[in-house]
C-alpha cells in the first residue's frame, strides 16, 4: 500500500511542478490533491521518494521537485496515453488533410504539433525502407578526380566528384570499383556506413578509398532524404532558464541536426518513445526531454517528435504526437 501511495504522491508532485515551476511541499499536495493521509504521512513519503533519487531538494526551506528519474517513473506508469480532444482532433484532421504536397504536409505537420504542444516539433523526411544498391560505378575524370555515381535499384541515380591527393590510374579505379560493389550491392541505404566497414583496398589506396567512401555515404543519406524540418524554436527563448548551461549546446545540436538525427534513430521502436534528460547520450540534450514515435507508409518509414524540458507535460505531449503520426501516416499513405 505504501508503494502504491507514494507513486500517487509521486505522480502530484510532478503535475504541480509543471503546471507552477514550483517546488512542491507537502501542505500544497494534502490541500490539492485527495491523497486520504496527513501532512506528516506526506512528509515520510516525500524522504523515502528522495531517498530513493526521484525528488530533490532545490535549497533549503524549498519543497520538492522531480528529479530526471522521478520523471522516468512517472512515465513509465502512465497506463493509457489520455486522447485529444473533439476539437484538436478535428483542427489536425481539417490542416493536414488540405495540404498539397509532402513538402507542405510536413511543414503543416511540426507546425501544428508545436502549437500543441507548446514545445519545439521535429519531424524527419520519410524513408523508404527498401531501396537498395544496384551498382556503383567510379569514372576518372583525372588523375586527381573521381566522378562516384550511386545507382539505386528503382534506377535513381546520385553522383559526386572526388578530389583524391594520390594520383590514380585507370586500374586503380576499376579495382576500386570492383571492391566496392562486391561489399554494396544490394545493401540498403540506410546500412551503408556500417557495410563499408567491411572494404578491403590495397594500402596505397586507403586514402582514396576513404574519400570515395565519404561521398558514398553523403549520397546514400541525400537519397534517404534524411533530414529533419523544425517548428517552434521560440518556445526554447521561453523555457530558457530550465535548460541553463546546456542552453547553448542545444541550439548548436538543433542547428546542425547530426546529432537529433541520431538520436531519433536510437530511438526508433513501436509506439511512443520517451528519453528524459541525463538518459539522452549526448551531452548537448541533457537538460531536454524528447518524446518521439514512427510514422510512415507500408514501404516509408520516418520519426516525429517533441524536443523541450524535462518539465514537460509529458502525457498530453505523448497524446499529440501520437495522434499527429497517425493523422500524417494516413494522409501519407492516400
Amino acid at each position: 500500500m505504501n508503494d502504491e501511495r507514494r507513486s500517487r504522491v509521486l505522480r502530484a508532485i510532478v503535475e504541480d511542478y509543471v503546471a507552477t515551476n514550483e517546488p512542491v511541499g507537502s501542505k500544497a499536495l494534502v490541500e490539492r490533491h485527495k491523497l486520504g493521509v496527513s501532512s506528516a504521512t506526506i512528509r515520510n513519503d516525500m524522504a523515502a521518494l528522495e531517498q530513493e533519487g526521484l525528488i530533490a531538494q532545490p535549497h533549503t526551506s524549498a519543497g520538492r521537485i522531480p528529479t530526471d528519474a522521478g520523471y522516468r517513473a512517472f512515465v513509465d506508469r502512465i497506463d493509457d496515453v489520455k486522447p485529444l480532444s473533439s476539437a484538436e482532433k478535428r483542427a489536425i484532421s481539417q490542416i493536414l488533410s488540405s495540404t498539397q504536397s509532402i513538402d507542405d504536409t510536413l511543414a503543416q505537420t511540426v507546425r501544428l504539433l508545436s502549437r500543441l504542444t507548446h514545445q519545439v516539433a521535429l519531424i524527419q523526411y520519410p524513408v523508404r525502407t527498401q531501396t537498395t544498391i544496384r551498382r556503383i560505378e567510379l569514372v576518372q575524370l583525372s588523375p586527381e578526380r573521381i566522378l562516384v555515381i550511386l545507382i539505386t535499384d528503382t534506377g535513381e541515380v546520385e553522383q559526386r566528384i572526388v578530389e583524391v591527393l594520390d594520383p590514380v590510374d585507370e586500374d586503380d579505379v576499376r579495382g576500386m570499383r570492383r571492391a566496392f560493389n562486391e561489399v554494396l550491392e544490394d545493401t540498403r541505404l540506410d546500412a551503408v556506413e556500417d557495410t563499408l566497414s567491411g572494404l578491403a583496398v590495397p594500402a596505397a589506396l586507403a586514402q582514396t578509398a576513404t574519400a570515395i567512401a565519404e561521398r558514398l555515404v553523403e549520397l546514400a543519406r541525400s537519397k534517404r532524404q534524411d533530414r529533419l524540418i523544425m517548428a517552434g524554436a521560440a518556445n526554447l527563448a521561453r523555457a530558457g532558464s530550465e535548460f541553463g548551461t546546456h542552453m547553448g549546446p542545444l541550439l548548436e545540436a538543433i542547428e546542425e541536426q547530426v546529432v537529433l538525427l541520431k538520436l531519433l534513430a536510437d530511438m526508433q521502436a513501436d509506439g511512443i518513445a520517451v528519453q528524459i534528460g541525463s538518459e539522452n547520450r549526448f551531452e548537448a540534450l541533457a537538460g531536454a526531454s524528447l518524446i518521439a514515435t514512427g510514422y510512415g507508409t507500408e514501404d516509408t518509414t520516418a520519426s516525429l517528435a517533441v524536443l523541450g524540458p524535462t518539465r514537460m507535460d509529458y502525457p498530453t505531449t505523448m497524446a499529440a504526437v501520437r495522434a499527429v503520426a497517425k493523422y500524417v501516416s494516413t494522409i501519407l499513405s492516400d
